[in-house]
């Protein structure tokens, strides 16, 4: 397995920070992203400093195990036994990203999960998102609740707190973390706005499965009801146009005739 070396994961780091930050993912001082260094060495952001100022010299060097190799000023945050947990769960994952969408984290407080079978970009690159049960921030109690998800799933939300995505790569992480904030705003619209979404069949659901696994993406878990039948194969809000009507021999006379007239024939 190819790792980052430590200038290239402290640089993504930074880099993902200032996303988070602009996207208004996270305030003040929210959130937590980790990046692997090696087998057994994370990259981490550190306690107590916004996600959109960090500088590389902020973060801190750490083993799987908890033990700090290198740190600044500042310790490590106190949700980092969240993405040890993840790291150790399922070794295959490389960078994870903790923050607070709004939209997503509306979801975890309200107790629903993203799992409607209505958007097949979803379904393909994410897959369907729990919600795990609450837990204190920062306590024992998250990475215990989260652990049972690490392999199966891509990301969770954690109730009346937040989300949190893994990947095979930070960037992934990253992407995933986007994509979780716009399946949930596209379920917002459409369940709470508009008040109306066509659900995928089974058929529809199966066909896009077979997709993401040949992306090679195998985790993300299955959508708990789908459609019987499709209902979203008709055209909507196209105009018909007029049929078309063939000529008779007695239109075809009258045509002949009246044109005869015109050239005085």
């Amino acid at each position: 397995m190819k790792y980052l070396n430590d200038y290239q994961a402290k640089e993504l780091i930074v880099d993902i920070g200032r996303r988070m930050y602009n996207k208004h993912y996270v305030a003040a001082n929210d959130g937590n992203i980790t990046c692997k260094a090696g087998p057994d060495t994370i990259w981490a952001t550190p306690t107590g400093v916004s996600k959109g100022y960090l500088k590389p010299e902020d973060l801190v060097k750490m083993r799987l195990d908890g033990t700090v190799l290198q740190q600044g000023a500042l310790k490590p945050s106190s949700e980092i036994k969240m993405h040890l947990r993840i790291y150790c769960e399922n070794p295959a994952v490389q960078g994870v990203c903790h923050a607070h969408p709004p939209i997503a984290t509306s979801f975890a407080i309200a107790g629903i999960s993203l799992d409607k079978a209505i958007y097949p970009e979803a379904l393909i690159t994410i897959g369907t998102i729990p919600v795990v049960h609450y837990e204190a921030p920062g306590s024992q109690g998250i990475p215990d609740s989260i652990a049972p998800y690490c392999k199966d799933y891509n990301a969770l939300l954690l109730a009346n707190h937040g989300a949190v995505t893994w990947g095979e790569s930070l960037m992934e992480a990253w992407y995933r973390l986007e994509s979780t904030e716009h399946y949930a705003m596209i379920l917002m619209y459409t369940g709470h706005i508009i008040g109306k979404a066509n659900v995928l069949s089974c058929e529809q659901v199966q066909e896009l499965v077979k997709i993401r696994e040949k992306l090679g993406i195998m985790s993300g878990g299955l959508p708990p009801h789908c459609a019987a039948k499709a209902s979203n194969l008709v055209d909507v809000g196209v105009t018909p146009s007029a049929p078309a009507t063939k000529a008779t021999a007695a239109d075809v006379e009258i045509i002949v005739r009246a044109v005869l007239q015109k050239l005085g024939l």
